[in-house]
């Protein structure tokens, strides 16, 4: 997955409709909260193991907002001026000091 690539083709998909001025790291917080909470309805009433054996449909949808919450998080990443990729790994390092393994 390019990361840069997918931010310039959302760049774009908000340019060729006008939609910038929308595109503020507050407004694509608060819509990417609304995706993820469609992505924990998919999850709502099932039971954990039912949650780990999803037919075709719910997989099919669980992609669709799980990708949803992606495309935002990547928008809000791009206009806050955040490089995601050396974010997550320097995430990564912190979480591995907080948390060191239980075995060496």
């Amino acid at each position: 997955m390019d990361i840069s690539a997918l931010q310039h083709r959302l760049r774009r998909f908000a340019a060729d409709r006008d939609w910038q001025p929308y595109q503020t790291p507050k407004n694509l917080a608060m819509a990417m909260t609304v995706e993820a909470s469609e992505l924990l309805e998919i999850f709502q009433w099932l039971t954990p193991e039912q949650s780990l054996h999803l037919d075709d449909d719910q997989r099919r949808h669980l992609g669709e907002e799980l990708s949803d919450v992606l495309l935002y998080l990547l928008q809000i990443a791009d206009h806050g001026g955040v490089d995601l990729e050396a974010a997550v790994e320097r995430k990564l390092a912190m979480n591995a000091v907080k948390h060191p393994p239980l075995r060496s």
